[in-house]
């Protein structure tokens, strides 16, 4: 069976009512947040390199690392091999970030085949890599192809927002929200935006980057 594509924000328009049908805390949560964001990504190397930048630091100096990144040139797999040390080290990354960021320019993924990959390859395919982990995959998975039925439930926003929302007496873990989501099928993913968006209102902050 095709996976469903996200492509425009009417796809996420009929996903949240489809949930809204099923579930009367996500309808709840709608009426809270109104109208999902699309959050569509480009796909392709530059996308996972910045995931990669982007760990372990705030958003704003991962902002700041990718903007010299690209100033640099530096968002490409050859420029990352032919880049030096202090190339890299001159732009902000790490020595870590500097082997994750050479593992993924060699690691030869065929971007274009992931388009029309089973999520679970595509999820396969990129934990392989060092430095990406499923949680990059998943949030890739779903922003960047579009995947419909794809949750991250590593993510600490999203479990923090399910507790609120569903009354929990503390915050699901991994497998427990990963099985809590088998509901929200086939439309995951939209799930995963409810969430996040009423993580902002509750928290009065973003959940995702």
């Amino acid at each position: 069976m095709k996976e469903r594509i996200i492509q425009t924000p009417d796809d996420v328009e009929e996903g949240v009512q489809e949930l809204c049908k099923i579930c009367p805390r996500m309808a709840y949560a709608y009426a809270q947040t109104g109208a999902l964001p699309l959050r569509r990504k480009p796909d392709g190397f530059a996308e996972l390199l910045s995931a990669i930048v982007s760990q372990q630091v705030s958003v704003a100096s991962a902002q700041a690392i990718w903007g010299r990144m690209k100033a640099a040139g530096l968002t490409g797999p050859r420029k990352i091999m032919w880049a030096s040390d202090d190339d890299l080290r001159a732009v902000g990354l790490s020595r870590q970030k500097m082997r994750y960021a050479r593992a993924l320019a060699g690691a030869g993924i065929k971007y274009r085949s992931l388009r029309m990959a089973p999520t679970e390859d595509v999820i396969a395919t990129l934990t392989e890599v060092p430095g990406i982990g499923v949680w990059t995959a998943e949030i890739y998975a779903m922003f960047s192809l579009g995947r419909a039925d794809v949750f991250a439930p590593g993510d600490l926003a999203l479990q923090e927002a399910a507790r609120v929302l569903y009354d929990l007496p503390e915050r699901p873990k991994d497998r427990a929200l990963r099985e809590m989501a088998e509901a929200w099928s086939p439309w995951r993913s939209v799930a995963a935006r409810q969430l996040w968006a009423y993580y902002r209102v509750m928290k009065n902050r973003e959940g995702v980057r």
